[in-house]
This record gives C-alpha cells, structure tokens and sequence, in this order.
C-alpha cells in the first residue's frame, strides 16, 4: 500500500503546488507567511478532526518529541513560499525536489540501507529528469534578475536549496520517527503511530500560524479571506497530501522519497494544462524520464 500513498501523495502536492503558484504574488509583501498561516490553519482544523473522531490515544508529549520533524518541514516549505514570489515553479520544483533523493542517499549512508541495482538506477533517472525539466526553463531567463534585482534574485535562487537540503533531513527524520522499532514517539501503536505523528506536525504547523498571524496583525497586514483563495487551496491540498505521506514513508521510506519527489512533473503538467504555460520539446523527453524511472521503482519494489 505505500506505494499507493507515494503515488496519492505526488499528485496531491503537485496540484497543491499549482495553487502555490498561483498564490505566491512577486508583489505581495507577506504572501509567503499568508501562505504559511493557511496551511497551519487547515492542519490544525485536521488536527483537531483527527483528535475529536479518532481513538489514537494522543500523548501531547509527541508534540515536543516530533518537533525537529514538524520543524524541519515547517522551516523548509517557509523558504519555499519565499522563493515561490520571485522563481518560475518549474525552475525552483526540479531543485526542490533532489530532496527525495538526498533522503535516499541518507538511508544508505547513515541507516545502513540497501537498494537495490535497478532502484538505484531508477532513482538517478528521476533526479536526471527533474534536473534536465528545471535546467531547461532557468536557461536564458535575465529578464526576472533584472526585474527584481541581482541581489534579492540570489537569495530567490538559494530559497530551494535550502528547502531540499532541510526537507531531505526531515524526511529522513522521518524514516527514524515512523519506525516502530526506532521511534522515540510515546504510546503508539502499528495502528497509530502514522497518525500520531502527522498530528503532532499539523498541531506545531498551527502553533506557528498562530504566531504569524500576530506578527502580521501587529504589522497591520490585511488578510481578506476572499483575496486568499489560492492560497487555501493549496493548503488543503497540502494537508491532504501529508495525511497519505507518513503512510509511505512508514512503508519504504528511502524508495518512496524519489517517487513522490517528483511532483514538480505533475505540477508542471498541470501547469500546461490549467495555466496553458508551454512546454519545450526537449522538456517532454525529460517528463518521459521521470515517468520510466517512476515505472521502473514500482515495478521493482512492488514485487
């Protein structure tokens, strides 16, 4: 089944960051915190849905202990929403998106996992494909440092390395966290230990939009609910992406991380589809890339 929720998971984000995009606004002071204070609220309402009819037996000290997971994540998707206003989402996803094969890399190196010959070629086709996507379109592209500057353009470029670096990190966090046998997280059970830790993450992802929005109210930043729509969509899809994402990194983590790493595929198929954004001829070769290494994973680790 957790190759089910990777599959849920890369296609749910990739719509979610569809709406992303659209919510981002280069001119929009704060877009990038609005969008941080829709997503933790969404999750907190889930959270809270999730405590209200589900029997978890949910200890508030997994919210301390699942802190540098939640963190991770929270810190990482905050750097992505700020380079969002400045950077084409085909140009930042590819880069954003080496973070699942960075996990993997983790896994081998500090976990002691094995992959097999065929998953590692499959991974390293995927991470070829998003690469080649992103390279393509960030070619030639001087008009946006003019627009915005060299300097806030540089510090817009380094936004999704630093989400790859920091989300890479969390997902291999999670691997530690969602494992029975290693996990520090107290009263689970096989049944609940997913759930248990996607609540602790919505539960901080709410605590930290409450925080933003008193920093914004003493701002004096306005946020009319019926100017965010993009954004709330996209935080509900988000939300909804994360519910199916512990299920498939408490599967096979290390395998699961390229496969849903490749959401900027949907999200740029989308984005062709919905915003009627062209794709290059050389892009559909690398597209086909991402989908043979994808086919490749799941033919191997679905035996």
């Amino acid at each position: 089944m957790w190759l089910f929720f990777a599959l849920a998971t890369t296609f749910i984000w990739g719509l979610a960051e569809l709406f992303y995009k659209k919510g981002a606004r280069e001119h929009e002071k704060y877009a990038h915190l609005k969008i941080c204070v829709c997503v933790g609220v969404v999750m907190g309402i889930h959270a809270l849905f999730t405590l209200i009819t589900k029997d978890i037996n949910y200890d508030p000290i997994n919210l301390i202990r699942y802190l540098p997971v939640s963190l991770c994540y929270i810190v990482s998707m905050a750097f992505s929403f700020f380079g969002m206003r400045f950077l084409e989402e085909s140009i930042s996803d590819p880069i954003e998106n080496t973070s699942g094969a960075l996990c993997s890399l983790m896994c081998v190196v500090f976990l002691g996992e094995t992959i097999a010959r065929g998953s590692v070629v499959a991974i390293i086709i995927i991470v070829i494909g998003i690469l080649g996507i992103g390279f393509l379109d960030n070619t030639g592209d001087t008009d946006r440092k003019k627009k915005i500057g060299k300097k806030m353009a540089i510090i817009a470029f380094a936004m999704p390395f630093c989400y790859a670096m920091i989300d890479a990190l969390g997902s291999f966090l999670d691997i530690y966290f969602l494992d029975m046998e290693t996990s520090p997280l107290f009263g689970v059970t096989e049944d609940t230990i997913e759930e248990v830790a996607n609540t602790s993450y919505e539960l901080s992802f709410f605590i930290v939009a409450v925080i933003l929005m008193i920093f914004m109210l003493v701002k004096g930043v306005k946020f009319e609910l019926p100017t965010q729509r993009d954004k709330i969509l996209a935080a509900v899809c988000e939300t909804a992406g994360q519910f199916t994402y512990v299920y498939a990194m408490s599967g096979n983590g290390a395998i699961a991380a390229p496969i849903i790493s490749s959401v900027c595929v949907v999200s740029l198929i989308l984005s062709r589809l919905v915003l009627k954004e062209k794709l290059k001829a050389k892009q559909y070769f690398f597209l086909f890339l991402v989908i043979v290494g994808i086919l490749i994973l799941a033919i191997i680790e679905g035996d």
